[in-house]
């Protein structure tokens, strides 16, 4: 994802940055552009803080719990917030709020179990579990409260403290949520950090900082990965995906249409594990492009404010210019815009939900991640052909398989190359499942007791059986 240069604001305060609203393209807030040598001091903070977190865990789980207490108090004042500067409609708001209280809630009751070691000698061994210190978080502009909360509830409820730094085109919701939970939490144990490179990067590459979790492209995680390295910190890297959806022969096309067009176009296809390309079956090739495009052409596409919007705008003109690129690219390799095709002529970052049909299979639309409201149908005549299609990316977040006959999608489920697979759906995950993706998706696990064990080190003792 490409970063914005900043649009200075002088002020008494120091720099501030300007907030761009998707649906208007124009300012509607500023948020501080803080310099890099400030992390000095606020990683410093963060070490301290974490001694008096890490040692009372009943106390944690008191105030993360009273924590997602705040966080849904607040969600009238978060939502349109998040809505106005991210463009997604006002309930998905709602919904990312839900989920950000949800998750604190979870973490928060999640206890590290100490494991007996026995191996038939006169010695006790115990496998204890500790925390790992000031732990850094860099999340992007999709989902800034439910990314940034995916990061700290887990982070926080093992004992680390964190500093997390928001997108500079979703910075405002995130500063909102972080002062909404500070109200439940001890001081420096969450703080929120904003501005424009080389923020993040001297922030992944803080010798302070024993973990980092980042969330964004491919180049910008390989770099935070060598930030990393620096100092040895633990990474988490979730890079992205190219979703495959395979329909199989015995797939009902009308029955499952609106699953599937809105688990490509929700948020308006920027979400990582969203539906990026389907491979359907030649026979019922035209029936699937179809249905999906009449529901392309009947969506109301408008600012997320508006209570009539299903689908808001782009979120930012870099990305907007990526989704009409890779359009353009399609249309001029041969494919048909059956729906959409094209920027809608009206301010802010819109784009027409696009169906594109007879889509070469190396046109980058379907080769490359293109995060937008765009999804290219792609026809086979075996499923051993969709199979290794849909494996053959450099990517491998998700993937699913829709058909009738649930044992032959399992079957088929079970080649994909990927690290969650649905079947009839798509995209929808559990807070107790683990999240993780292989090839270039990504480094490390997310969600779960996977995620949890994850902001923990094992910490060994041994004590004999007599003194």
């Amino acid at each position: 994802m490409a970063t914005p240069q900043p649009r200075r604001v002088p002020g008494n305060r120091g720099e501030h940055f300007a907030v761009l609203d998707p649906a208007t393209g124009e300012a509607f807030g500023e948020a501080p552009d803080q310099q890099p040598e400030e992390l000095d001091a606020t990683v410093g903070r963060a070490q301290e803080a974490w001694h008096g977190w890490r040692a009372n865990p009943a106390a944690r789980t008191t105030a993360l719990l009273a924590a997602a207490d705040a966080v849904e108090a607040a969600g009238s004042e978060l939502a349109p917030l998040l809505t106005r500067e991210q463009g997604k409609p006002l309930a998905e708001s709602y919904a990312e709020i839900a989920r950000t209280a949800a998750r604190l809630r979870y973490f928060a009751r999640l206890d590290p179990c100490p494991q007996p070691i026995s191996d038939g000698r006169p010695v006790r061994g115990e496998v204890r579990w500790r925390p790992l210190g000031p732990v850094a978080a860099i999340v992007p502009w999709n989902f800034p409260l439910q990314l940034a909360s995916a990061k700290f509830a887990p982070a926080l409820a093992a004992g680390n403290t964190m500093v997390l730094k928001p997108s500079p085109f979703t910075p405002l919701a995130t500063r909102l949520l972080g002062s909404v939970i500070s109200t439940a939490l001890p001081e420096h144990v969450l703080t929120i950090v904003t501005g424009h490179e080389p923020l993040g990067a001297r922030l992944a590459s803080h010798p302070g900082i024993r973990h980092v979790t980042f969330t964004g492209s491919v180049p910008t995680g390989r770099a935070v990965a060598r930030g990393a390295a620096a100092s040895l910190a633990r990474v988490t890297l979730e890079l992205g995906g190219n979703d495959a959806a395979i329909l199989l022969e015995d797939v009902d096309v009308e029955r499952i249409a609106d699953r599937l067009f809105w688990a490509a176009f929700r948020n308006c296809g920027q979400v990582c594990m969203a539906v990026k390309r389907v491979y359907a079956p030649a026979r019922l090739y035209s029936q699937v492009v179809e249905a999906l495009a009449q529901r392309a052409k009947t969506t109301v596409v408008g600012a997320g404010l508006d209570p009539g919007s299903q689908l808001g705008p782009v979120n930012n003109a870099p990305q907007l210019a990526r989704v009409e690129r890779y359009t353009a690219q399609a249309l001029a390799d041969g494919a048909r815009a059956v729906a959409g095709g094209h920027r809608l002529d009206r301010p802010g970052y819109f784009f027409a939900p696009t169906i594109l049909a007879d889509v070469p299979p190396d046109s980058p639309v379907v080769t490359e991640e293109q995060f937008g409201p765009v999804l290219p149908v792609v026809p086979y005549g075996s499923l051993d052909e969709a199979v290794a299609a849909a494996n053959d990316t450099g990517f491998g977040l998700g993937g699913s398989v829709w058909g009738t006959d649930l044992d032959r999608a399992e079957a088929a489920a079970d080649r994909l190359e990927c690290g969650t697979v649905w079947i009839n759906h798509h995209a929808e995950l559990s807070l107790a499942q683990p999240f993780a993706g292989t090839k270039e998706s990504g480094v490390g696990v997310a969600g779960g007791p996977w995620g949890f064990y994850g902001n923990l080190r094992p910490f060994v003792v041994h004590r004999p059986e007599e003194a």
